[in-house]
C-alpha cells in the first residue's frame, strides 16, 4: 500500500520541521523594525521642527546680540586691551605701545589715586551709613497707618525717581555761593551771618555731595525696609506689648533683628553704588576744589579723557571693577552665612 499522509498530523509542524508559529527568519526584530522606523521618522520630524524654531529664535535674537556686543562686550574687551598699552588717543587707529602690567603697578604708587581712594572710602562709609539709618526710620514711618500715607510714600519716592544729573544740578543751584536759596534761607533765619561757598572748600564740598546723595538714595533703602516690615508678623509685636515691652525695646528686640537680611541687601547695593560714584560728583564739583572731592571713578575719567592717557585710565577702571567684585563676593558670603545662621536657629 502507498504511504498515506495522516491528515491529523499536527498543523504546527512545517515541512522544514519548524513550528508554524515560530518567529520569521529575521526573528523578533521584524515587527520592531517598523516601530523603530516610525520612531525615527517622528524624531527627525520633531528634531527638524526644533532646529527650524531654534534658527528662527537665533535670527530674532541677532539684533539684540549685536547691540549687546557693541555696547558691552566690545568696550570691555577694548578697555582690557588699553590697560596693557600706552595709548594717548581715543581713536582705534591710534599708535600704541605695549607696557604689560606697568599701568597697574603705577596705580599702586600714584599719590593722586591714593588720595582719590581715600575720598571714595569716606563718601562710601558716610553716605551708606546715613542712608541705612534714615531708610529704617522712614520705612517705619511709612508703615504706620496714617491718613495720607500714599502721599507720604509718593513724596519719599520722588527724589529717587529724579535722574542723578537733574538732582545734582538742583543741589548745585541750591548751594550756589551768590544766589543759592539755602544761603538766603539760613541768612534770613539768622543761622549764618553771610553767604557761604558751600562747594568752595574740599571738606565742605564733600559733605554737601554726601547730603545730596543721601537725599536722593535714602528712599530706596526706605522702601526696602517697608517691604521687610510687611512680612514681620504683628503677633510678635503684640506679644511683646503684652509682656510690657515699649516701642523702643520692641524695635531693637524684634523689628531690627528681623530686618537684618533686608538691611544687608541695602548695604550691598548702596556700598557698591557709592564706591563707583561718578555722576553726582562730576556734575556738582568736577572733583574740585583742589581735587578734594575727586573719587576713583572721576579720577579714572579725567586721566583718560582730560589727560588723554587712555591706557592708565583703563587700568584704573579695571581696578575699580575688581574692587566692586570683591565687595560683592564678600557681601554675598556674609548674606549666605547670615541666612544659614538664621536657618539654624
Amino acid at each position: 500500500m502507498g504511504h498515506v499522509t495522516d491528515s491529523t498530523a499536527p498543523a504546527t509542524q512545517s515541512r522544514t520541521g519548524s513550528p508554524a508559529n515560530a518567529d520569521p527568519p529575521h526573528g523578533p526584530a521584524g515587527p520592531r523594525t517598523s516601530s523603530s522606523s516610525s520612531y525615527s521618522k517622528r524624531f527627525r520630524r520633531t528634531y527638524g521642527t526644533s532646529r527650524r524654531s531654534g534658527g528662527l529664535a537665533a535670527l530674532l535674537l541677532l539684533p539684540a546680540a549685536v547691540v549687546v556686543f557693541g555696547l558691552v562686550t566690545y568696550p570691555v574687551l577694548r578697555t582690557v586691551w588699553l590697560s596693557f598699552n600706552r595709548v594717548l588717543s581715543p581713536m582705534p587707529t591710534a599708535p600704541s605701545e605695549f607696557v604689560g602690567f606697568k599701568n597697574f603697578i603705577n596705580a599702586f604708587t600714584d599719590s593722586d589715586l591714593i588720595a582719590a581712594t581715600g575720598h571714595t572710602i569716606y563718601f562710601t562709609l558716610v553716605s551708606t551709613a546715613a542712608e541705612i539709618v534714615l531708610g529704617v526710620l522712614l520705612g517705619q514711618l511709612m508703615a504706620q497707618k496714617l491718613r495720607f500715607r500714599w502721599l507720604l510714600r509718593a513724596a519719599i519716592l520722588l527724589p529717587w525717581a529724579l535722574p542723578t544729573v537733574v538732582s545734582a544740578s538742583m543741589w548745585r543751584y541750591l548751594l550756589n555761593a551768590d544766589y543759592g536759596p539755602i544761603n538766603a534761607l539760613l541768612t534770613q533765619l539768622g543761622i549764618i551771618g553771610s553767604y557761604r561757598s558751600w562747594l568752595g572748600t574740599p571738606t565742605s564740598a564733600m559733605n554737601m555731595i554726601i547730603i545730596a546723595d543721601v537725599w536722593k538714595n535714602t528712599s530706596i533703602a526706605a522702601f526696602f525696609v517697608l517691604a521687610g516690615l510687611a512680612v514681620i508678623p504683628n503677633e510678635l509685636r503684640e506679644a511683646a506689648s503684652v509682656d510690657g515691652a515699649g516701642a523702643v525695646r520692641r524695635f531693637f528686640s524684634i523689628t531690627l533683628p528681623l530686618l537684618r537680611p533686608v538691611i544687608m541687601v541695602v548695604l550691598v547695593l548702596r556700598t557698591i553704588e557709592a564706591f563707583k560714584v561718578f555722576d553726582i560728583v562730576y556734575v556738582m564739583t568736577r572733583g574740585g576744589p583742589s581735587n578734594g572731592t575727586q573719587t576713583v571713578a572721576v579720577y579714572a575719567y579725567q586721566t583718560a579723557f582730560s589727560n588723554q592717557n587712555f591706557g592708565y585710565g583703563s587700568a584704573i577702571a579695571l581696578l575699580i571693577v575688581v574692587v566692586v567684585l570683591l565687595l560683592a563676593v564678600a557681601y554675598i558670603r556674609m548674606l549666605s552665612t547670615g541666612g544659614t545662621a538664621d536657618g539654624g536657629r
